[in-house]
C-alpha cells in the first residue's frame, strides 16, 4: 500500500565519521522517477530509563547540552556502545552509570524515533523499579545532578515547558497513563 511512498537508494557518500555521528549524503530515486539528496545521521541507537520510587517520585538527571546552551532535566539516558548491543544491557548502565542505582525490574515503555527528518537514531525507553541505591559514576566528561521528584511535578513541568526533552516527555507521560490505568 506504501510502494508509491517509497524511495530507493541509489548513491551514498560519508560526508563525516565522529565517535558518535556519521553524516551522509545519499542520491535516491523518488516515487516520481526523479533523483533527490538526502543528508542524513547515522546513529548507533540509545536506550532511556525512568527511574520510579514506590511513592510515584521518579528521578531524573539535571545537565548541561552544549548543542541548545542550556541546562535541561532528563531521563538517564545513553548511546549503545555498538549497534547490536542489547537495549536493555544499555539501560542498566546508563541508570548505574548516571544515577547509581541498580533496579530489580526493568520494563520497556517503548521506542522512539528522535528525529526522523534528518537521523536514524532510536531510542529505548524503559521503566526502572524496584530500585537500590549505589555509587554514581558518570563518563569523565558528564557532570549530572540528580533530582527526585513526584511523577505530577514533572508532568507540570512539561505541560509548562520547563522539562521539553522529547524522550524525557515521552517518558514521563507513558509512565503517567500507565500508573493511572492501574
Amino acid at each position: 500500500m506504501d510502494e508509491e511512498l517509497m524511495e530507493k537508494k541509489i548513491g551514498s557518500e560519508t560526508i563525516f565519521d565522529g565517535n558518535l555521528l556519521h553524516v551522509r549524503r545519499d542520491t535516491v530515486c523518488l516515487p516520481n522517477g526523479k533523483s533527490a539528496t538526502r543528508e542524513w545521521i547515522q546513529h548507533p541507537g540509545a536506550s532511556s530509563v525512568i527511574p520510579v520510587f514506590p511513592d510515584k517520585q521518579i528521578l531524573l538527571v539535571r545537565q548541561y547540552r552544549y548543542p541548545i546552551g542550556q541546562v535541561t532535566l532528563e531521563v538517564p539516558a545513553g548511546k549503545l556502545d555498538f549497534p547490536e548491543e542489547d537495549p536493555l544491557t544499555c539501560a542498566k548502565r546508563e541508570l548505574s552509570e548516571e544515577t547509581g542505582y541498580e533496579a530489580d525490574r526493568l520494563k520497556k515503555l517503548s521506542v522512539l524515533a528522535t528525529t526522523v527528518g534528518f537521523s536514524n537514531e532510536l531510542i529505548h525507553m524503559y521503566v526502572a523499579e524496584g530500585l537500590k541505591p549505589g555509587v554514581q559514576h558518570p563518563d569523565e566528561d558528564e557532570f549530572i545532578h540528580l533530582v527526585r521528584m513526584p511523577l505530577q511535578q514533572a508532568v507540570e513541568m512539561i505541560w509548562d515547558g520547563r522539562i521539553f526533552d522529547a524522550k524525557t516527555v515521552a517518558s514521563i507521560l507513558m509512565l503517567d497513563s500507565q500508573l493511572k490505568d492501574q
